[in-house]
This record gives C-alpha cells, sequence and structure tokens, in this order.
C-alpha cells in the first residue's frame, strides 16, 4: 500500500467517526428527560416555545434551549409575622404560614421573579385587610372562616402568576401585655357574672319548688277533705234514709251504737285503771245496750 492510500483512508474513517459523534451529539441534544418532580421550560431563539412534562421529550438541538427547570413539587413559606389593626381597634400580630405549588411554569417564570416574596407580600396585605374587618373576639372565635377568606383572596391574587395556594394557616395571634392583662380582667368579671347568674337561679329554682311543694301539699288535703267531706255526707244520707224509713227506733239504734263504741274506748284506753261514771251515764248504756240486743 502506498502512503497516499493509507491517509485517504484514515480521512474518510476520520469523517466517519466525526460524522458519528456529531449525530450522538445530535440525538443526546435532542432528548430530555424530564423527573416526575419537575417541568422544563424551553425557548427557541430567546422566545417561549414549549413546557415539557415528566418523561422523554424531543427537541430541535442547538435551537431549543431548556432555559429553566422548574419543580412542581408543594412548597411552604417560611413563617411570616405581620402587625395588624382589629376593627376594635387592638393590635394583633399574626404568624401566617402559606403551602402552594407551581401549575403553569411559563407564567411564573415570565410574569414574577420572586414568586416566595410576592406571595409573603400578598398574604401580608391581605391578612392586614381581613383582621381589620373585624373585632378582636370574631378573630379568636372564628378563625377557621378568617383562613378559609385568606386563601381565597390569596388565590385570586396570585392566579395570574400559574401558581395555586394548597393552604393557608394561621399559626397564632398574639396581643400586647396591655390587651392580655385587660382580657384576663375581662374574662374573671364574666366568670363572676355566669357564677352570680347560676346562684340567682339556682334559689330562684329553689323557691320555685318549694311553692309547687307548698300547692301540692294543699291540693291534697283539699282532696282528703272533700273525701271525707263526701264519706260524711253519704252516711248521714243513708242515717237519714234509716231514719225516714224506721222512724225514731234507728236514731236511737245509732245513738246507743255510738255509747257502747265510747265506753269500750274508754275502757281500753291506756292509763285509765278506774272509770267513774255518773248513774245517769250509766242508765243510758244500759238502754244502749237493750237498744242492741233488740229490748225496749
Amino acid at each position: 500500500m502506498s502512503e497516499d492510500f493509507i491517509l485517504d483512508l484514515l480521512s474518510a474513517n476520520l469523517v466517519l467517526v466525526l460524522a458519528a459523534i456529531f449525530l450522538v451529539i445530535i440525538i443526546l441534544k435532542g432528548i430530555r428527560i424530564v423527573p416526575q418532580s419537575e417541568k422544563f421550560v424551553i425557548e427557541r431563539f430567546g422566545r417561549l416555545h414549549a413546557v415539557l412534562g415528566p418523561g422523554i421529550n424531543f427537541i430541535v438541538p442547538f435551537l431549543d434551549v431548556a432555559r429553566h427547570k422548574i419543580s412542581i413539587l408543594e412548597r411552604q413559606l417560611p413563617t411570616a409575622s405581620q402587625d395588624a389593626i382589629t376593627k376594635d381597634n387592638v393590635l394583633v400580630q399574626v404568624e401566617t404560614s402559606v403551602f402552594y405549588r407551581i401549575t403553569e411554569p411559563e407564567k411564573t417564570v415570565y410574569r414574577i421573579r420572586d414568586a416566595d416574596a410576592a406571595i409573603a407580600t400578598t398574604v401580608a396585605g391581605i391578612v392586614r385587610a381581613e383582621i381589620g374587618k373585624m373585632d378582636l373576639d370574631e378573630v379568636q372565635s372564628n378563625r377557621s372562616q378568617l383562613i378559609t377568606t385568606i386563601k381565597t383572596a390569596v388565590e385570586d391574587a396570585v392566579d395570574d402568576w400559574g401558581i395555586e395556594v394548597t393552604r393557608a394557616e394561621i399559626l397564632d395571634v398574639n396581643l400586647d401585655l396591655a390587651t392580655r392583662e385587660a382580657m384576663l380582667q375581662q374574662l374573671n368579671a364574666e366568670r363572676a357574672r355566669r357564677a352570680q347568674v347560676t346562684e340567682a337561679e339556682g334559689a330562684k329554682r329553689a323557691v320555685e319548688l318549694n311553692a309547687d311543694a307548698e300547692l301540692y301539699a294543699a291540693e291534697q288535703t283539699a282532696k282528703a277533705r272533700r273525701v271525707s267531706a263526701d264519706a260524711e255526707a253519704y252516711a248521714t244520707s243513708v242515717v237519714a234514709a234509716a231514719i225516714k224509713e224506721n222512724g225514731l227506733a234507728a236514731a236511737q239504734y245509732q245513738v246507743a251504737l255510738k255509747q257502747v263504741e265510747a265506753l269500750s274506748a274508754l275502757g281500753t284506753s291506756e292509763g285509765n285503771q278506774t272509770v267513774v261514771l255518773p248513774a245517769a251515764a250509766l242508765d243510758a248504756f244500759g238502754d244502749a245496750f237493750k237498744l242492741l240486743k233488740g229490748g225496749k
């Protein structure tokens, strides 16, 4: 082989090798593998061309450039503290935390330079505005409603930036020392008032129950008297009917029966060992026994 032939062969092989290398470079430049947690913003000649999602993507080598690699994971802003004045002119210090994620990287890249700072400033303004519409008691008791309102307002404000606010939290609402002492005094006064009201209500209830008991006792006594009166009236009517039917003998019989019952009770009573009766009483009792036996 001549020397020229060897040189020509080496030159041809070198061209092939260079062509193969160039082809490999083009292929590598034209393939973009995007991780699951990211999106790539592609520019062509300095202008937005496409947004690549997770997986294998193809671009035009040397013309398309992955200028921005944006994470789409949820992010948390650092806990921020801002002062706000309530509707009743109380100064409070509110600690907030916001979670968000980027949904449209092309908007975030080309419309806002520092998304974290912009969101933090927006949240601070919205928190001050919303707390300014509420009294201190409402801020403390309606915290969930306040969080929902703040989240909705922040979502509307950052929508043009391609950002979704996933959660907003109010971590704490701090008061100055003077306000805390005033609230403590108010709380103690309220507790004392409630205790007095409870005691008064208990006394009132006791009086009502006592009155009800007395009324019930009176009603029962009246019922008992009415029953006794009805029984006595019935007995009287029976006696009257007997007298009407049998004449004076029935009345004498009833009187004799009462006399015997009285004598029997007197004799059996405790502490009465000796009973002294007038002669007339003995004669009356004798007559009573005769009547009971049927004699005259």
